[in-house]
């Protein structure tokens, strides 16, 4: 008998996402209905399970949620006991998740309506010649090809902001195992410049929300809502797009790649807001942290103190620091004279920080080979020179 003892190739789960057609629309909306009246009643009915005042107090689970929403498919004409179901499980996981008595309430119409939602089983979901058949409907859906060979494990047909319905679709992919022709490379993370690698590759903003800052402005005052919505999403893409072909070019040319863990939470809170919402970091590091994992890259946040004042060559603390230093875009070290780009200079860091780490899980990249006195050197180049002269 014949063994094989290869690796298989591990599989991860990724979103199919397609646009539905909009001849839909107006089945998807009655059915998004139904479904709010079904979250609505497992709000209602697990916040007095919970707040009961006898000995029968308990918090319901999805199972007890479905159990007291058997045989409601007679009150309903779009969505079948599967879909019920599917919103039971839902709700029972996101108020644990939440950790709250009750969830907010769907709103299903007025200003304040909630976006429509319609989870289903896999066994829901049909194909049907040019789509698919869901609750005895048939709705059809563009790229219809990429359906072909696709097995899923459930999904939902979700709206957005500007009114658009989407099929998504969670399926088992196997990774891309290769090896990058480079070996590692730190990215540092700005407002003027997006990214900044240690080779010198630079992602420049694109102040994408100043680009239709005026268009937007127009549509508001005018009251045109719809037009704005549609303006946001314009942005979102352009974004979306920019970050995205970084982030594929990267993973294509790195086998390890180092970012520094700067916090949008924080800069938020400072008057750089805007821009700090604008270059979209946490996006950038999503899309590497998939991106990676898919093609079996090693990917890696570390601390980024120090890594702006801190000379890559000599490990001197010799920098520009404070306020007054950010506008010193270059500098050159005092102790061993090396020239500096700070970007540049932070990403190198990046990197270096990331060799000193020990391997806690196993599958991280060995760098035992370098010393680890070219990691950060808490020391002042004052000092250095004082001891020198001494």
């Amino acid at each position: 008998m014949k063994s094989d003892n290869a690796l298989m190739p591990p599989l991860f789960t990724r979103a199919l996402r397609l646009k539905v057609r909009s001849e839909a629309y107006a089945w998807l909306n009655a059915a998004a209905i139904e479904v709010n009246q079904v979250f609505n009643y497992c709000n209602e009915t697990s916040l007095k399970a919970a707040t009961r005042t006898d000995l029968k107090r308990k918090w319901l689970t999805g199972f007890d949620l479905c159990s007291l929403t058997a045989g409601a498919t007679e009150y309903f004409d779009k969505i079948g006991a599967d879909t019920i179901q599917s919103v039971c499980n839902e709700y029972a996981q996101k108020r644990k998740t939440a950790k709250k008595l009750k969830l907010k309430w769907r709103v299903s119409r007025g200003a304040q309506r909630s976006l429509g939602w319609i989870p289903f089983k896999a066994a829901s979901l049909k194909r049907k010649g040019r789509g698919v058949r869901f609750a005895g409907k048939c709705i059809r859906v563009f790229e219809r090809e990429r359906l072909e060979g696709v097995k899923w494990q459930g999904g939902e047909f979700a709206e957005d902001a500007v009114g658009d319905w989407w099929l998504c679709l969670p399926v088992k992919v196997e990774a891309e195992c290769s090896v990058a022709p480079e070996e590692e490379v730190g990215i540092d993370l700005g407002l003027k410049t997006i990214a900044v690698t240690s080779d010198g590759d630079r992602l420049e903003a694109g102040r994408w929300t100043h680009r239709y800052a005026e268009k937007l402005a127009s549509a508001q005052r005018r009251g045109h809502k719809r037009q704005a919505k549609r303006i946001h999403r314009k942005i979102a893409r352009c974004r979306a797009d920019a970050l995205h072909k970084f982030s594929r070019q990267m993973v294509d040319r790195y086998q390890h790649i180092v970012v520094g863990d700067v916090s949008s939470q924080k800069m938020v809170k400072s008057r750089m807001a805007k821009s700090v919402l604008d270059s979209g970091w946490g996006m950038l590091k999503r899309f590497l942290a998939y991106k990676c994992e898919y093609a079996a890259r090693s990917f890696e946040v570390v601390d980024e103190r120090y890594s702006t004042v801190t000379c890559s060559h000599c490990g001197a603390l010799s920098g520009p620091r404070g306020v007054n230093g950010l506008i010193v875009r270059s500098w050159e070290c005092c102790n061993c004279g090396t020239l500096h780009d700070r970007d540049v200079n932070a990403a190198r860091n990046h990197v270096i920080g990331s060799r000193c780490r020990t391997s806690v899980r196993g599958n991280e990249l060995s760098y035992s080979l370098i010393p680890p006195s070219n990691a950060y050197r808490v020391r002042e180049a004052r000092i250095e020179s004082a001891r020198t002269a001494a």
